[in-house]
């Protein structure tokens, strides 16, 4: 066991737990809990966002993507950046003025609310659970190669403190889970990045000049990783190879908008203006932090001998952040960003679980099973707790049962429903009077399932590379139009509704403007 690295994992732990007995003391009623009584700022939204997006998959797995894919690897950064773009100019501020806790509300402001509130949440459920699980794999195998504690006890050590900040702190807890955590990324970003600029002498010219004829320390042929085509070339993925990658864009790019625990960040803040500037926040932080991927992704193959990060003889390019700090910085800077990697899964999981159980107790237990009625103080939240508990006991569970699995097909699950499902519903209740909820159903039903199905008969699926009968890694170029279309048909091949699109004017307005928001909340 590396006892350096387990040492400052503790330390990140008891900081957590303080914040969570902090936050505990504060949650007093639902909107405490829920949302942190709408009292985050722009700037602290902005970093909490940026902690619940830069994931494991972003810290650990783009830079190893970049490491071995170069250019194609980058397209990784390009797509979860851009993606920001599409939630300020679309969804934060009508999300913000039309809801109160989850997705849904905005939904069912003007279609019958018992049908969209079961779907959503279902589909909220879905997207977190194979989410949850692609960070919990990755959290085990993460700490069992850095500090030597074996896979299983890993895991459910994730999802106990997960549970901890979720059930006592609520969303004030694991938004300033978020943001310590996004603070200490950001920190050893900056630090990594400036050792690689250090290492070419603060020369750019030499730093890309050593892209361009990497050789991973002379272990096999140089290759230009800034020449695209590495992992979308037709030469390597074959004929579909720049298919998928515009698939993947296209699932990032729109996917990113419907993810759940990034949606519900957005009810944490006072008012509409305040969610534009924490989305504003998130993506300069964001931006800085992927421009930094490529350095310390790019640099690593000019720097680290590929039999640094092989075991078993396999390599492991999710490694290539930490060992690239252990390269240049040391043992103590090894442990630090050992411990941010650490600090990134569990923030991301405490969001996810946050979002998951809130869903679960606001949309179906509250207004499916109730019909939206006033239920004794306090049990939508203990409904909430106890989701919460049955969410992680199913991802700890799933995540020990699948850790051999392909962590990609977890997570491309996740933004292919999000995009193909979510995605549609929300863009067409805000911008599209004729809409009922015939084609919410419609939409939210035909995009999950377009997606699952897609997913499981692509090469990351279950027949394999080999065998599979869709062409595509990742189907959002397919699932998206798919769902939209759906969607569409399902509201003009439907009677129409009188009542919900006299309720359209009143939507457009509170959304853009934010007149009678709060008052609205309570609908």
């Amino acid at each position: 066991m590396n006892n350096v690295p387990l040492i400052m994992f503790l330390a990140f732990v008891g900081l957590t737990l303080l914040i969570t007995f902090w936050a505990a003391k504060k949650n007093t009623g639902a909107s405490a809990y829920f949302a942190a009584g709408r009292s985050i700022t722009g700037w602290q939204n902005g970093l909490a966002v940026a902690g619940d997006y830069m994931s494991a998959a972003s810290f650990l797995g783009i830079s190893g993507m970049i490491y071995v894919a170069g250019y194609d690897g980058f397209m990784y950064s390009v797509g979860f950046l851009v993606a920001y773009i599409t939630v300020l100019l679309i969804v934060a501020e009508p999300l913000r003025n039309a809801g109160k806790y989850t997705m849904a509300d905005l939904l069912a402001y003007r279609l019958k609310p018992r049908p969209v509130r079961a779907l959503a949440s279902l589909s909220t459920l879905v997207v977190s659970t194979f989410y949850m699980i692609a960070q919990m794999v990755g959290a085990g195998a993460i700490i069992k190669q850095l500090i030597g504690v074996s896979f299983e006890p890993a895991v459910v050590g994730v999802g106990v403190l997960m549970l901890v900040y979720v059930v006592f702190g609520g969303m004030l807890a694991t938004t300033w889970v978020q943001i310590v955590k996004a603070l200490l990324l950001m920190v050893g970003a900056v630090m990594l990045s400036y050792l690689v600029l250090k290492f070419h002498h603060f020369s750019f010219t030499e730093f890309f000049n050593s892209v361009a004829h990497a050789d991973y320390g002379g272990t096999e042929t140089p290759k230009n990783l800034m020449e695209p085509g590495l992992k979308f070339g037709v030469a390597v993925a074959g004929p579909w190879g720049p298919i998928d990658l515009i698939s993947l864009c296209l699932g990032l790019v729109l996917g990113t908008a419907g993810l759940p625990h990034i949606l519900v960040r957005f009810y944490t803040v006072p008012d509409a203006k305040t969610a534009r500037s924490s989305v504003v926040w998130a993506m300069a932080i964001i931006g800085a932090f992927y421009i930094m991927t490529t350095l310390f992704g790019f640099g690593a193959a000019t720097i680290i001998k590929k039999a640094l990060l092989t075991s078993d003889g396999k390599m492991d390019a999710n490694l290539v952040a930490p060992v690239l700090a252990q390269v240049l910085g040391g043992e103590f800077f090894f442990a630090f960003i050992s411990a941010v990697a650490f600090a990134t899964i569990l923030a991301v999981v405490a969001g996810l679980t946050m979002s998951a159980s809130a869903s679960f107790a606001h949309d179906f237990y509250s207004n499916v099973i109730h019909h939206g009625k006033e239920n004794r103080p306090g049990k939508e939240i203990r409904v909430a707790r106890i989701t919460a508990f049955v969410v992680g006991a199913v991802s700890i569970f799933l995540a020990i049962k699948l850790q051999d699995v392909n962590v990609a097909f977890l997570v491309g699950l996740a933004f292919s429903v999000a995009a193909s499902a979510n995605l549609p519903v929300i863009v067409m209740s805000v911008f599209w009077k004729r809409f009922n909820t015939t084609g919410a159903v419609a939409g939210l039903a035909v995009g999950l399932v377009a997606s699952i199905v897609l997913i499981l008969l692509s090469p990351s699926g279950i027949y394999g590379k080999e065998g599979a009968p869709f062409p595509l890694s990742n189907p959002g170029i397919v699932s998206i139009p798919i769902g939209f279309l759906a969607a569409w048909l399902g509201t003009i091949f439907s009677a129409r509704d009188s009542e919900g699109e006299a309720k359209f004017a009143e939507l457009k307005v509170r959304a853009h403007t934010g007149l009678g928001a709060e008052k609205a909340t309570s609908h």
